[in-house]
């Protein structure tokens, strides 16, 4: 972000960046990525919406953004295998309160100020079928899809200096059960401007040690009808990672928009003999129709 000798013309440069963030609140992954275990960092599925939010404050009541997206990323947390995944890109909006996204759920801001907000939102996770990797996955079971109950919240430091910070954690009913929380940060690159902009930043997630096991353990049962041996995963840290996100606005209702990330898998995650590969990356791509 070039930075200028005039507060004036610093923040002109920030707020110009931020506006053109704005436009890529509409980058959202397939809902098969959304809410399973991916190297996508969770600030990845909002990128934009609070710094929108931020630097037009007279927004439209209502904000619907549609489209196709496709993704290709690891068939399961520590594979070394990859898959293909499509599905539509949605993002509802009304006000700065309530909300349906591929990315973040059936949710809504709790409590909102102009450079913060605090929100609950019904979400969801998909497990994984030992079907879509057979050779691995193989005597481990299946985990089922579960709803999952999120909290999150996020902060942005300043107009002249558009960083934000995210914090989410969340608890899947059924399914991998347990808790998993990630933080991350995030913020325009220099580069932006009204018609393309693209955000960079790491993130680091958490989990319990139910969540840990359900995908990184294996029990006495699991051993006995697999390739593996008994292994106990611990609470912790289960990754950190880092992303990059860009939208290319090419129409005045059209844009493309392009996520990437890398994670790697450390701890208890890292050592299990479930995990195939510690270090992992996912490319996903959309085009949304902005009402």
């Amino acid at each position: 972000m070039k930075i200028n000798d005039s507060e004036d013309q610093g923040q002109h440069s920030a707020r110009t960046l931020a506006c053109a963030a704005a436009l890529t609140a509409a980058l959202m992954p397939a809902p098969v990525m959304a809410q399973t275990p991916s190297p996508l960092a969770e600030w990845q599925y909002s990128e934009g919406i609070l710094l929108e939010q931020m630097f037009e404050p007279e927004l439209p009541k209502w904000r619907i953004r549609v489209g196709p997206a496709v993704s290709f990323q690891p068939t399961y947390d520590g594979a070394d295998s990859y898959r293909l995944y499509a599905g539509p890109s949605i993002d509802i909006r009304y006000r700065d309160r309530f909300f349906l996204s591929t990315g973040e759920g059936l949710g809504w801001n709790v409590l909102t100020g102009p450079n913060w907000r605090i929100g609950v939102a019904v979400a969801y996770d998909l497990g994984w079928s030992q079907a879509n990797d057979i050779d691995h996955l193989n005597g481990l079971g299946d985990i089922s899809p579960a709803p999952a109950l999120r909290l999150l919240g996020e902060y942005v430091v300043s107009k002249s200096f558009p960083l934000v910070l995210r914090a989410d954690i969340r608890h899947t009913f059924g399914g991998a059960g347990g808790w998993v929380g990630d933080l991350g940060a995030y913020m325009p690159m220099p580069g932006s401007s009204e018609r393309f902009v693209w955000f960079a930043g790491p993130s680091v997630t958490f989990a319990d040690a139910h969540y840990m096991n359900s995908f990184f353990g294996v029990n006495a049962e699991q051993a006995a009808h697999s390739r593996y041996p008994q292994y106990h995963a611990s609470a912790g840290v289960k990754s950190v990672g880092f992303g990059v996100g860009a939208t290319w606005i090419f129409h005045k209702h059209w844009m493309l928009s392009a996520d990437a990330a890398f994670q790697q898998l450390v701890g208890s995650a890292e050592q299990s003999p479930v995990t195939q590969r510690a270090g992992s990356g996912v490319l996903a791509l959309s085009v949304n129709y902005n009402f």
